[in-house]
């Protein structure tokens, strides 16, 4: 199947291009709407003197848990729950149309070693599928407020890697996380960590599923450790 091309939103290098990061949003927003809230949370917009900043949008689709109404989402969820299994036929297609975007940084004449990929919340959740299943040579992963199904194909895909190291994993969650519980994300963190992955795990007291200015400062200055070089 062919990929679909998804649109983006990019904040652009002030320098030169040698690096990109690729930031995938919730669900129910866009990329714009990710872009413009970072820029509002850390009052400036991330940005970098040689590193591309890529928000994507996911397309409209059905989504389970809102009773089948559309909505951008990167997969569907049969339900938002630990337990339940995933629906990994719109998981693999979507890999395919973000791999596209990977694809179009490589011809733009960056390498996969010079990217990082991640996302917020149901983001990161699918930048931890296409990373650890499909990108593997990328120089890192992060997940904000996000978490992974207990029986996710991730941890046999981190378990089973034959690239190695696999990407470090940076992984921040808000303690008052109402929607994706903290230790939701902190059971997805031990168990990547378990499979053999990488990991970091930052705790922020009484954020909800939220962003806030000290842990996108946190990833600005990882992302600066990972592909400042």
């Amino acid at each position: 199947m062919a990929a679909v091309k998804l649109q983006k939103s990019v904040v652009s290098q002030t320098g030169k291009h040698t690096a990109s990061v690729i930031f995938l949003h919730g669900s129910g927003d866009t990329g714009p709407g990710l872009l413009s809230w970072v820029c509002d949370v850390l009052g400036q917009n991330l940005a970098f003197e040689n590193i591309r900043v890529i928000y994507p949008t996911a397309p409209s689709r059905p989504y389970t848990p809102m009773r089948g109404a559309l909505s951008h989402v990167w997969f569907d969820r049969h339900k938002i729950s630990q337990d339940c299994p995933e629906h990994l036929e719109s998981i693999d297609s979507m890999c395919d149309h973000l791999s596209a975007i990977v694809q179009d940084e490589i011809r733009a004449g960056i390498p996969k070693h010079r990217m990082v990929i991640g996302g917020f919340s149901m983001g990161g959740a699918m930048a931890l599928h296409l990373v650890s299943r499909y990108q593997q040579e990328v120089a890192g992963i992060f997940a904000l407020s996000s978490f992974l199904n207990k029986d996710s194909v991730v941890y046999q895909a981190v378990e089973n890697a034959t690239q190695r190291p696999l990407p470090e994993l940076l992984q921040c969650h808000g303690s008052a996380d109402e929607l994706v519980f903290h230790s939701w994300g902190k059971e997805t963190n031990s168990l990547l960590e378990k499979a053999g992955l990488n990991t970091s795990f930052h705790s922020f007291p009484d954020l909800n599923h939220q962003l806030c200015r000290p842990e996108l400062e946190l990833l600005r200055s990882w992302i600066l450790k990972k592909l400042s070089h």
